[in-house]
């Protein structure tokens, strides 16, 4: 395994809804004080992103990524006409993650459930209208963010390499991934390989144990998995 071009910073964020706080800048507040770098926002950022921007501008936080799921899986729906619309959300999400420099837009192509869509199926649909996606993320400053799932959330797209090997067919900076150190309990056979698969691809990573727990608190090991994120970099 080649040596990274660069030594990997570990920037620790939490998603903003576990927070404590009476309100949007109680929570912030705590999460600077408490030494966070970043938060990760919910999809209501999307709708309203000058307020997150406001309240973020009085810390040194940063945003992470935006959690915005699936909409549904509209975009790997088998209608048409949902596929349309749930392009035109995404593309709002991505343009208020670009507003509030986010490494990106957490993005689910379908929840259990959602598509009658094979996998097959879904992958052509993402390789066929992902492109032009992904060259407006980069136009707003922004990339999408795939999330690989456990098979009892997901059917499509369980294993890191899944969806590296979808960035690496749409090549563009635009089109990246993460990993979830809970739903890779589930489906990898190793932490360390798992990351090496998603290599530069990867662009954000949920740190949750095996009973979704905080890390510690029950058996999950990450040593492995930080090994494989120390050797990419």
């Amino acid at each position: 395994i080649p040596k990274p071009e660069k030594e990997g910073v570990l920037n620790l964020s939490s998603q903003l809804g576990v927070i404590p706080g009476r309100d949007l800048n109680e929570q912030l507040a705590n999460m600077q004080k408490w030494g966070f770098a970043g938060v990760e926002l919910g999809g209501d950022a999307a709708n309203d992103p000058k307020k997150f921007a406001d309240a973020i501008a009085k810390t040194d936080l940063k945003v992470s990524a935006i959690c915005w799921g699936s909409h549904n899986g509209d975009l790997v729906s088998e209608d048409v006409g949902k596929r349309k619309k749930g392009v035109e959300n995404l593309k709002k999400a991505l343009a208020a993650a670009g507003q509030l420099k986010s490494t990106g837009v957490i993005y689910v192509p379908a929840f259990n459930g959602q598509t009658k869509l094979t996998n097959q199926e879904i992958r052509e649909v993402l390789l066929k209208d992902f492109p032009a996606i992904a060259e407006y993320a980069v136009s707003v400053g922004s990339r999408v963010l795939l999330e690989p799932l456990n098979r009892g959330e997901a059917f499509f797209l369980r294993q890191l390499a899944d969806a590296a090997s979808i960035c690496r067919d749409i090549n563009s900076p635009g089109m990246q991934m993460m990993g979830d150190f809970y739903h890779m309990f589930i489906e990898e056979t190793s932490d360390l390989g798992a990351f090496i698969s998603a290599g530069p691809y990867l662009h954000h990573v949920h740190l949750a144990s095996r009973e979704r727990n905080l890390p510690g608190q029950d058996e999950r090991s990450f040593v492995d998995g930080f090994r494989g994120l120390k050797l990419i970099g």
